[in-house]
């Protein structure tokens, strides 16, 4: 466990930096709302949503996987002038790519605004957003560079720097100059601007006009197979919604999307490992190395995740009760499915990067493609019955199915010694706990018991192995007084 147990503490160390961020992020996404909601009217709230929406599926067509390509090229050589070569291209091809998508979003904002709301008097806010896209596309970009160097610190300052700025802006915009929904894009995408311009002075000697077609070209052959796979994903997280409004009622969306804002809990902690985990895997050069490090990341995280998602389902009713109204009591019912779906959505992200490894990207689509089948299929079978609770279903359906699809696939092209039987006992003792809990209804203290009690269930399943009963051992005996 030796080289493994530094290798974990690296990927945890940078996961938690991170996790750092985002929880900063979302605090104050949450303290902004009221001031979104005091400002500005349901209907431009939601033109601001449905905009944000549209950047983000545009974003991922236009980047055509080069983020995810960048990952895996700047890893296949140790040579300082390959790797510049590399985070070249990518950076003037995103710059190009972006700038394409500015130029045709301002020349068709007339356009999509008609499309979208039914009138052209929004294009100027279409176009904002438009800026807005090609500010976040090529301020990802540079900062995936921190994110390759394992300077999540630096990254993590960035993205708080860009998080202050956007508040100062927005607050001076939306509530001193009332630029209404206008200012809350131009706002949003300002921090964005000014950390970006700074990045390109700090990476000037790194940055240059050099660009290598066949470099790209291989890139695109890598990253291309992953757009249909972001579209796909994009469309399991949020179909659901889209069907409940259609199929249930506005009120069942209010209470499914107050149960989701409490399992994204489980969000931050993905978000924080999805930081960290592509720079952390493709790093490790030696492949004997890399696949016994994969195999206990994916039961750890499979235990870390299904402890909270434990937690989470448990301890729902009580949550909700005092983050929310009483009438949106009946939230914490899809919380618990939503918690575990996240779960087998962390071992997809595990999984996957053998298929990145490999090269071999070309499948992923057809993995995500059929989670988003059974997604849609569930959601139209499901809802009319069940409503709220059929979306939770078809979501824990959906990534379980992304899940094993490609783990299947995976194991196929680069096998790892994944410690299924572990991975399994960590999973099923979670659920197993959880419904016990559910259906015991002691109250507030029994079910801070439960979900305390989740790893000491572990000891009797025998899920631990013998070096990890005496590290936990040797922290205990250190613990007492």
């Amino acid at each position: 466990m030796g080289p493994i147990g530094a290798q974990l503490k690296r990927l945890g160390k940078h996961s938690a930096i991170y996790g750092l961020g985002g929880l900063v992020s979302r605090i104050i996404a949450v303290l902004l709302l009221p001031l979104y909601t005091r400002y500005l009217s349901p209907s431009d709230y939601g033109k601001v949503e449905t905009l944000i929406a549209l950047a983000t599926v545009t974003g991922v067509v236009l980047r055509m996987g080069i983020t995810s390509a960048f990952f895996r090229f700047y890893f296949d050589s140790p040579e300082p002038e390959q790797r510049r070569l590399v985070l070249r291209t990518s950076f003037w091809f995103t710059m190009s790519m972006a700038t394409l998508g500015l130029v045709a979003g301002v020349a068709l904002s007339p356009a999509i605004s008609e499309l979208l709301f039914g009138t052209s008097n929004d294009a100027e806010l279409v176009a904002a957003s438009f800026v807005g896209l090609w500010c976040g596309m090529n301020y990802e970009q540079l900062t995936s560079l921190f994110r390759v160097e394992e300077r999540s610190t630096a990254f993590v300052s960035a993205s708080l720097t860009n998080i202050l700025i956007t508040i100062g802006t927005t607050l001076l915009l939306v509530v001193a100059l009332d630029a209404g929904p206008l200012g809350v894009i131009v706002g949003n995408f300002t921090g964005t601007l000014v950390v970006y311009l700074a990045l390109v002075g700090y990476r000037r000697e790194q940055l240059g006009l050099q660009f290598d077609r066949g470099l790209l070209r291989e890139m695109n052959r890598f990253g291309l197979p992953l757009v249909p796979t972001a579209l796909f994903l994009w469309t399991t997280n949020f179909s659901d919604r889209l069907f409940l409004v259609k199929l249930a009622d506005t009120e069942e969306v209010g209470l499914y999307s107050v149960g989701v804002r409490i399992a994204s809990a489980m969000v931050l902690l993905l978000t924080a490992f999805r930081l960290a985990w592509p720079a952390f895997a493709y790093s490790i050069e030696d492949d004997r190395e890399a696949r016994r490090t994969y195999a206990y990341v994916l039961t750890y995280l499979v235990l870390v995740t299904t402890w909270v998602a434990t937690g989470l389902t448990l301890l729902s009713p009580w949550i909700v009760d005092w983050l929310a109204a009483p009438a949106f009591e009946s939230s914490s019912r899809v919380v618990g499915p939503l918690a575990f779906a996240a779960v087998a959505f962390g071992g997809y992200i595990v999984v996957a990067i053998g298929v990145g490894r490999a090269r071999r990207t070309q499948f992923n689509w057809v993995v995500t493609g059929a989670a988003a089948a059974v997604n849609i299929a569930l959601n139209l079978i499901l809802i009319p019955s069940y409503g709220m609770m059929g979306a939770a279903v078809a979501t824990v359906a959906a990534y379980a199915t992304m899940f094993a699809g490609m783990s299947w696939w995976a194991q196929r092209i680069y096998r790892v010694p994944y410690q299924w039987r572990r991975v399994l006992t960590a999973a099923l003792a979670g659920v197993a706990l959880a419904v016990t809990g559910k259906l015991v209804e002691g109250g507030l203290a029994v079910a801070l018991a439960f979900a305390v009690a989740y790893p000491l269930v572990l000891l009797p399943l025998g899920f631990y192995l013998p070096a990890e009963r005496r590290a936990i051992g040797a922290r205990l005996r250190l613990a007492r007084p």
